[in-house]
């Protein structure tokens, strides 16, 4: 029987609830602090996996140097609630949400608040904006080391989008910035290590090429968790922003990065119907574990979450409030009866719930509200 079993009661809390161990959260930061330290790179982790003042806070104080979010009203929530390094790693597009960022820019003037442009029409977007609130708006460009979302291509289109971005006025450029979401759907762990090196090299062999120029890139950023304890090694990069490493998931476990053990979230959720000898029904459905079967294209797990100590079991199909989980006919599973559960993709879990029920030593437990919920403008 696990700890999260043992010090939770079950009967003193709701169900569904989305819960999370203190003590392998804290590990898992420490780890990643340590990795960074260690190799002599920055870590500026993502905060939209957890979206959580008391996480974030956590891992400043283990040494981050400040934290990545994915779009303006994250960064809203954290730069009002005292944070003051802030990546936007999003483009920025369109007059309000322009308009958004430099009212951000100058309600916190003591704070340094970043973003990225992949587009000559969006930087100089930006340009125009920072010269009109007369300040100077630090970016980074976005390569595409292979995900095929947003980004340039490495090599010459990138070294020649910052050929031109460098001399908009207002602007500062920080470096080349990657994310390789690609490696969610490799095969093996060694494809994922093979996609890790590609990602780091694909942006300092464009680097290369750009101060062969005389173009400055004085910075080097690197993302994914599955990828960055390969990327962040080599030599060059200059900082790491991975973000679902705080509690990791059934997909990092399928791809060789963690172990179930070290996944800190989880989700709990009560057994309420069994209509047939093979099938349960739980009270957890899309609303609370998602609908993720494998991020960026990999549909290699089974089911849409794994049930702790129950292997035989598989979480089928969801519908909005209802999960329904196959069984062998012999399952000693019961109406009534609380399962546990590491969802396959725990950043769109903490999204969707209110707040995170904290699980300490002995049983301890706080309520952590999600302050970034819902925060996708």
């Amino acid at each position: 029987m696990e700890l999260w079993q043992k010090w939770l009661d079950v009967e003193a809390v709701d169900t569904p609830l989305v819960v999370v161990h203190r003590d392998v959260l804290v590990q898992n930061i420490c780890e990643m602090a340590d990795f960074a330290r260690e190799h002599g790179v920055a870590l500026r982790p993502h905060l939209k996996t957890h979206k959580t003042l008391e996480i974030a806070r956590l891992q400043l104080e283990h040494g981050a140097v400040g934290l990545t979010c994915a779009k303006v009203s994250e960064a809203e929530v954290f730069a009002e609630n005292g944070f003051e390094q802030i990546l936007i790693a999003y483009p920025v597009v369109g007059a309000r949400k322009i308009e958004r960022l430099f009212g951000l820019i100058r309600a916190h003037k003591s704070a340094t608040i970043q973003t990225l442009t992949d587009s000559f029409e969006q930087a100089r977007s930006l340009s125009e904006a920072a010269v009109s609130h007369g300040v100077t708006l630090s970016v980074w460009i976005k390569v595409d080391s292979g995900l095929k979302r947003c980004g340039t291509q490495p090599g010459e289109e990138t070294v020649a989008l910052l050929r031109a971005v460098q001399v908009l006025p207002g602007l500062q450029v920080e470096g080349l910035l990657t994310h390789a979401g690609h490696a969610y759907g490799a095969a093996t762990p060694e494809q994922v290590r093979e996609l890790g090196r590609g990602e780091a090299e694909c942006l300092l062999r464009t680097a290369e090429l750009a101060r062969a120029e005389g173009l400055a890139v004085q910075a080097i950023s690197v993302g994914s968790t599955p990828t960055v304890r390969v990327s962040g090694q080599v030599q060059g990069v200059t900082e790491i922003r991975p973000g679902n490493y705080v509690f990791c998931d059934a997909t990092q476990v399928r791809l060789g990065v963690t172990t179930p053990e070290r996944c800190a979230l989880r989700v709990f959720a009560r057994i309420v119907s069994r209509p047939a000898p093979d099938r349960l029904v739980i009270d957890a459905g899309a609303k609370t574990l998602a609908l993720d079967k494998g991020a960026h294209g990999s549909d290699a797990v089974q089911g849409y979450g794994t049930v702790v100590g129950h292997p035989e079991a598989v979480i089928a199909r969801l519908s909005e409030e209802h999960g329904v989980v196959q069984v062998p006919q012999d399952s000693p599973l019961q109406i009534g009866d609380v399962i546990e559960i590491i969802p396959n993709h725990s950043c769109p879990v903490a999204n969707l719930t209110d707040e995170l029920f904290i699980l300490g030593k002995e049983g301890r437990t706080e309520r952590w509200p999600v302050a970034a919920r819902g925060k996708t403008q």
